[in-house]
């Protein structure tokens, strides 16, 4: 497939678009995605979360492509969220207190660059929240923060098994709440 630039087509801008024109995208790498997505997905106003992969260099990588390291994806949840119902510094504060963003290329047990700590844009009011709300919780932290703020690339989906994983059960067949204002323990699990 050509990009748009002429160049890799997993380097172009994410120009996908909101399903109502009065919604926005927001793009999280938080660790791994079913967690993370779990949380957004129980955010009022939040229309709709997809999990995949961004900020790599290879065209349409696969799940088992991104593990190995090689490709630099990151696992991310793309929002989709109405602006009346719900800002972006909601989502900011859902982000940060979802994992350790001092942590470099790693959440817990889950090593590897798939798992940094990101915050993917798509317009410049993101990204001057995104950056003030990083220097705000600086503060918090002992450590130095490492999610990176970068303009959103393109997405790719991740296979059709990873949406509302948890939601839908994971790997032991344990449905978990997604309904807005849940406040249950998420429980991450393959």
């Amino acid at each position: 497939m050509a990009s748009s630039t002429g160049q890799n087509p997993a380097h172009d801008p994410d120009t996908d678009k909101p399903e109502n024109p009065d919604h926005e995208f927001a793009e999280f790498g938080a660790g791994c995605f079913w967690g993370v997505e779990l949380a957004f997905q129980r955010v009022v106003g939040v229309i709709k979360t997809e999990v995949g992969y961004t900020q790599g260099h290879s065209h349409d990588p696969t799940y088992k492509q991104v593990c190995t390291g090689t490709t630099n994806h990151v696992e991310v949840v793309r929002v989709q969220f109405d602006p009346k119902l719900c800002t972006y510094n909601t989502l900011l504060d859902l982000f940060w207190s979802r994992h350790d963003p001092t942590s470099l290329n790693r959440q817990g047990n889950d090593v590897g660059a798939q798992y940094r700590s990101g915050i993917y844009y798509y317009n410049e009011t993101q990204a001057r929240l995104a950056q003030e709300s990083k220097e705000a919780k600086q503060s918090e932290f002992k450590g130095k923060i490492v999610t990176e703020i970068l303009p959103a690339k393109r997405f790719y989906r991740a296979e059709e098994y990873h949406q509302q994983y948890l939601e839908k059960g994971g790997g032991r067949g344990l449905k978990q709440s997604a309904e807005k204002g849940c406040n249950d323990p998420i429980r991450c699990y393959g």
